[in-house]
């Protein structure tokens, strides 16, 4: 007599028997041409070097906030590689990357990554290609925490981490950089992610900081860095794992990949002056803080453009999304939101101005369409994508507070999330007064 099998009673039985399914339709995939090893070395490379990223944004971050919150600071950024790294699995990257998908999202025939054995991207096997896309689909969320530090619970970031991730960023890789994607049908060019992360990163962490409220104290109270050492620690680890990130996004060891690298280098450098030269203009002294951001800042600019663009045009590209950065840093109380690490500034602002110097300078690679009709292209990316991650972070955000509240209380607030959080402290209680927040005269 035959008995029906019962449906799995836990979580782990779940995904035993789904890894089980997944296997075995992997089996009947049909066997293709063997990957190119040296292509296949390179983007295994890439990959790492990316993941070093969020670290890296660890670190950068972490040093930016206060201490009693550093490690609060840090776990988000650490958190993301967790949360979207087994969502990515699970199905951010069939809705980002789903053959058979519609113009908006793909189709969910790789859920699990099923169907991946044994099969190709270009020269790559496929489980390459998705395990370098996972890199990308952590550091967007993780660069959504600089906005919302000091003050946002950590569980509610994780339930909106996680919606944000499927709902908002796969499809808008979709969109990008899916064969069946809208943006990539109508020419928009994004070569390593400057409108599916920088900019709906950059939109995302403003509309959750004007959701979220300011800090205590703010505009009147100074939240210095309290440690900057950190901070450029931070700044140089990103910049070595963009290497990667844009130049891995070629997909091969070639030519490409060689364009990518050298404007990746020249783009921050050429940002870090053209910073440290406004600031040095602006308060008289150069910083080392500003030459961290400066660098970042450069990195994001280039991004969408790394492989359009000549490395005398990235020299252009560092310095003008420097200055289109360091000038939306001077309106931040004017934007009516809190947004505590600059995320929009620099990575928002950055990533618009290079989306669209994409378009201004693709010609001198002799890539893209007529200039101005490729720079409509370039605005309608951009538009398209403001709107449709900032629309997106208020719902899940809203959703998310229907659940469980968004913000610490503000006795947890001035003391310092680190210890309410995680039960643990970045340095020993005598140090643990570092950076707290200090009210300007007459306040």
């Amino acid at each position: 007599m035959n008995r029906r099998l019962d449906p799995p009673r836990a979580p782990g039985m779940a995904l035993l028997a789904f890894a089980f399914w997944s296997a075995a339709a992997a089996q009947g995939a049909p066997a293709q041409s063997a990957p190119n090893t040296g292509d296949t070395a390179w983007m295994l490379v890439s990959a790492a070097l990316v993941l070093l990223m969020t670290p890296g944004l660890a670190f950068f971050y972490g040093g930016l906030t206060r201490a009693q919150s550093v490690l609060n600071t840090m776990m988000m950024s650490v958190v993301s590689m967790g949360l979207v790294g087994v969502l990515w699995v699970l199905a951010g990257y069939t809705l980002a990357f789903g053959e058979g998908g519609g113009a908006l999202v793909g189709s969910l025939r790789h859920l699990g990554l099923n169907g991946l054995s044994g099969t190709l991207s270009g020269t790559v096997p496929t489980y390459v290609f998705a395990a370098f896309q996972a890199m990308f689909a952590i550091i967007a969320l993780a660069l959504i925490s600089g906005a919302v530090v000091e003050r946002m619970r950590f569980g509610a970031f994780l339930a909106f981490g996680a919606l944000w991730s499927l709902l908002v960023y796969s499809p808008l890789a979709h969109w990008v950089w899916s064969a069946d994607g809208w943006l990539f049908k109508a020419g928009a060019l994004d070569f390593a992610g400057g409108t599916v992360i920088h900019i709906s990163a950059g939109i995302s962490a403003l509309v959750a900081a004007a959701v979220l409220g300011p800090r205590i104290g703010f505009p009147r109270a100074v939240h210095a860095p309290h440690n900057v050492p950190l901070v450029v620690l931070g700044a140089g680890l990103l910049w070595f794992g963009w290497m990667g990130f844009n130049a891995g996004s070629a997909l091969s060891a070639g030519h490409t990949a060689a364009l990518a690298f050298m404007t990746t280098l020249v783009a921050p450098a050429a940002a870090m002056l053209t910073w440290l030269a406004l600031e040095s203009r602006g308060s008289g002294k150069p910083t080392a803080v500003g030459a961290a951001t400066g660098v970042v800042v450069g990195l994001v600019a280039i991004t969408p453009a790394c492989a359009f663009v000549s490395p005398v045009a990235a020299i252009l590209v560092g310095a003008l999304g420097a200055a289109a950065s360091y000038a939306a840093l001077k309106f931040k109380t004017r934007m009516g939101a809190d947004d505590a690490l600059d995320v929009f500034a620099c990575h928002g602002v950055a990533g618009i101005a290079g989306a669209l110097l994409t378009g201004a300078l693709a010609w001198t690679t002799g890539q893209g369409k007529p200039l101005g009709e490729q720079l409509l292209t370039q605005a309608v990316s951009v538009v398209a994508s403001l709107a449709y991650a900032g629309v997106g972070t208020f719902v899940l955000l809203r959703l998310v507070a229907a659940f469980t509240p968004l913000r610490v209380t503000a006795a947890q607030e001035l003391t310092g999330i680190d210890l309410h959080a995680h039960s643990e402290q970045g340095y020993r209680d005598s140090e643990a007064g570092l950076g707290a927040p200090v009210f300007l005269a007459g306040d």
